[in-house]
């Protein structure tokens, strides 16, 4: 290969790079895939490498469909990306890190190594959202960033599922103790994933510098530690932490943990870890709400200048009930896809461009859920469905019921009419007939009754 051919591929690289931070985010980048190095290309297949198994199976893992779709966008021969263990041959051209640029001034010094360069300017208290699941764990949040080390606060311990919060509260409470002096001095912060502390613990131990590293922990005000599911089995990392934890909270220091359950769930910790952790303030976030879901995807638009009709919000809100995380990703495509091709944001691009994260939430409709989702759409009572009544915005939205149950199940009309109160086949026939005639005549219902059955179909 020529060198021009390299330095093609090492230009191609270093933008691959930089797609990967702008869609994962600055911590998910400096955690995972900041020591991805680029090996060479075979064929069709890109070879790049990571220093560790663990590292190179993670990325693999995790971001394995994304680095090569990005690949393949900037070279379509690449047909597949090959993860290995090492570090790639000195003589390889290096590849310019678009994603990186050379620091312009010193690195941070060695006692606070892991505090603002970690965290990502996205996640303040600003931009948090605040819903029925989420309150407490807010509020508890702010009362440690307000006060740190206060009585019945320490530690605090945030626990919830995937994208629900707990590191974006994380990072808010850094920012604001790392940017607001106490006392006429600034608050030292440390914030690391677990993860991160098990790998700086054992090249502390490997380098025979455990000395500095536990001085180094033990000098900050406030210790933060995100995920600290992952050193379940660690057992000289969990005595190491352990130790730290003591240290930091008899000198009355404030100590913010996160994780995916709560302290007693933790199977796995030493119980004098897991007594310790559960003696402060345990704050959980809750799945989302409908109304929280689509009050963060009206923030986030708002937030970037970008006009969202309410339709396409409420839609991905229902659609998509798994976390914040994936919620925001898909606005986020969405967004991309309408401002590349000059496309309007609709319903429908949203089911072209979303179709695999759609896929994913589907599931088999029944005709007791097009009823419930119907009675919420036009703010009526389920026990209408079955009733007599003929007013007309009893009877319109009985007749949308009918007609989605038509479209979206396999049931025979009598079948449907037995789900509305044992009417006849012929009435499920004029339903559909009658609507299907206004959703021809009437733009604004066959939005509304599209709408409808994008959030239920399969």
């Amino acid at each position: 290969m020529t060198w021009n051919g390299e330095a093609r591929l090492a230009e191609q690289w270093g933008r691959v790079r930089a797609r990967l931070q702008t869609e994962v985010g600055e911590v998910e980048y400096r955690t995972w895939l900041k020591q991805v190095s680029f090996a060479g290309l075979a064929g069709d297949e890109v070879v790049v490498m990571l220093p560790t198994r663990f590292l190179r199976d993670w990325v693999n893992k995790e971001y394995g469909d994304l680095i090569a779709a990005f690949w393949q966008q900037e070279n379509p021969a690449v047909k597949r990306v090959e993860f290995r263990t090492g570090v790639p041959a000195a003589a390889r051209p290096a590849a310019p890190d678009l994603a990186e640029p050379a620091p312009a001034q010193p690195a941070l010094a060695p006692q606070r190594p892991e505090t603002m360069a970690a965290l990502d300017q996205r996640f303040t208290f600003e931009t948090f959202v605040v819903g029925k699941p989420n309150e407490f764990a807010y509020a508890c949040a702010r009362r440690v960033a307000e006060s740190p080390a206060m009585a019945g606060f320490n530690p605090l311990f945030l626990y919830g599922g995937v994208g629900l919060g707990k590191t974006h509260l994380m990072h808010a409470i850094a920012w604001e103790l790392s940017t607001k002096p106490r006392g006429g001095r600034p608050v030292s912060v440390a914030y690391m994933s677990a993860e991160r502390f098990m790998y700086r613990f054992i090249n502390a131990l490997r380098s025979q510098s455990t000395l500095e590293f536990k001085s180094e922990l033990r000098s900050v005000d406030v210790l933060m530690i995100d995920d600290l599911q992952f050193l379940i089995g660690k057992d000289n990392t969990q005595e190491e932490f352990f130790h730290t934890f003591n240290a930091l909270v008899d000198a009355g220091k404030q100590i913010v943990i996160s994780a995916d359950k709560s302290p007693s769930d933790l199977s796995g910790l030493e119980d004098r870890l897991r007594t310790r952790l559960g003696c402060g303030m345990v704050a959980d976030l809750h799945a989302t709400t409908f109304e929280l879901r689509y009050s963060i995807l009206d923030a986030k638009a708002q937030r970037a200048g970008v006009e969202v009709p309410p339709k396409v919000l409420e839609f991905l809100a229902r659609k998509i009930t798994s976390n914040n995380r994936e919620l925001e990703g898909a606005l986020n495509r969405l967004v991309a896809h309408a401002n590349l091709f000059n496309r309007q944001v609709t319903i429908d691009t949203a089911h072209e461009v979303l179709h695999d994260v759609l896929k994913a939430h589907d599931r088999k409709i029944s005709i007791q859920e097009i009823q419930k989702r119907v009675c919420e759409h036009y703010n009526i009572r389920i026990a209408e469905m079955s009733s007599a009544r003929r007013a007309r915005n009893i009877a319109r939205p009985r007749q949308v019921a009918m007609y989605l149950a038509k479209q979206l199940t396999s049931k025979s009309l009598p079948d449907i009419g037995r789900h509305f109160g044992d009417r006849d086949h012929t009435t499920v026939m004029h339903a559909v007939s009658r609507i299907t005639d206004l959703i021809a005549q009437d733009a604004a219902f066959a939005e509304d009754v599209e709408l409808l059955k994008r959030l239920l179909e399969n």
